[in-house]
């Protein structure tokens, strides 16, 4: 990062957690702006991967490469401290924060939900992590959709934000979900390796495309219903960690996941009032201590119900 005539130029060698990361996210990361801004300033020539200007926002980088353009003018995020927000605290110490998060509540905000989120739930009772990670999203490492419930590690310091990036960058962080989906799944295990990106269709939504990023989810049948409308209860482990794979893998080999509205059939989305996704267990190296930290949050209420009524003996 250089500084001339109060014009700040961005100037970095891209390490090796962003390789294969879009150049929009990266530069919005870099530049702490957000990914429309960083989408104009790429359509408007303004940015440079190893001198080369690229003019498109979905450009693959690689680590080693240098990105340069123009710092611009510095956003203000104010997030507000709110001890309301609920959830359950299942592991926490000097260094990383474990929670469990119930269905319904947004991570951070963002667009069309400024507020009472996670995060914001977060910062009133560990106040110290709102320096820790990118502006916006203080300690949060990694995410689940807001209708999800389950587990996911939070960093309280700078380091082991670092260190917790990383881990997931190189897939060594163990995430098994339960998900119960529309229909009967045929074979009893499989591994969908299928790459997702943005839909060229919705922008809002993500899609198995041949041009995405890899991904890769491990599934086993824990049960099946055969009673109209079928069903069955999946235990799925993530080998990445793409926005929404699961529901995206799930539903791309004919099986959306149960109260899906964005990527399930009618049927599927009738059948539960929420997305029937949990984050059960969540295991990672301690990122200063070097233990193995395996954690595991109970079914849901709701979930549970379905389960009993639908795959019980």
């Amino acid at each position: 990062m250089s500084n001339n005539d109060n014009v700040t130029v961005i100037d970095e060698v891209l390490p090796e957690p962003l390789d294969g990361e879009r150049l929009d996210r990266v530069v919005a990361m870099l530049d702490g702006c957000s990914r429309s801004v960083a989408a104009n300033l790429i359509a408007a020539g303004s940015v440079q991967l190893d001198g080369r200007v690229y003019t498109q926002r979905s450009v693959r980088v690689a680590a080693g490469q240098t990105v340069t353009f123009q710092q611009t003018e510095a956003e203000v995020v104010v997030l507000d401290a709110d001890p309301a927000v609920e959830f359950e605290v299942v592991h926490d110490d000097e260094d990383v924060i474990v929670v469990h998060k119930p269905a319904g509540l947004i991570v951070h905000p963002g667009a069309g939900r400024p507020d009472k989120t996670l995060v914001n739930g977060l910062l009133a009772r560990f106040p110290e992590i709102a320096d820790v990670g990118q502006e916006g999203r203080p300690g949060i490492v990694h995410r689940l959709d807001g209708e999800t419930s389950g587990l996911l590690v939070v960093a309280r310091t700078s380091a082991a934000y670092d260190a917790l990036t990383a881990a997931m960058a190189r897939h060594d962080v163990d995430r098994i979900y339960s998900a119960i989906v529309s229909g009967t799944v045929a074979d009893d295990r499989g591994v969908i390796d299928a790459p997702i990106g943005r839909s060229t269709q919705r922008r809002t939504r993500m899609a198995v495309i041949s041009d995405g990023r890899e991904a890769r989810t491990h599934y086993e049948v824990k049960a099946r219903s055969y009673d109209e409308p079928a069903m069955s209860y999946l235990r799925c482990q993530l080998e990445t960690g793409r926005t929404h794979q699961i529901r995206v893998h799930l539903s791309a080999i004919g099986y959306p996941v149960l109260g899906d509205p964005t990527y399930g059939t009618r049927e599927s989305r009738d059948g539960f009032g929420r997305v029937a996704l949990h984050a059960e267990q969540l295991g990672f190296v301690h990122p200063v201590s070097g233990k193995d930290l395996v954690f595991t949050a109970p079914i849901p209420d709701d979930l549970a119900e379905l389960i009993s009524a639908r795959f019980s003996d």
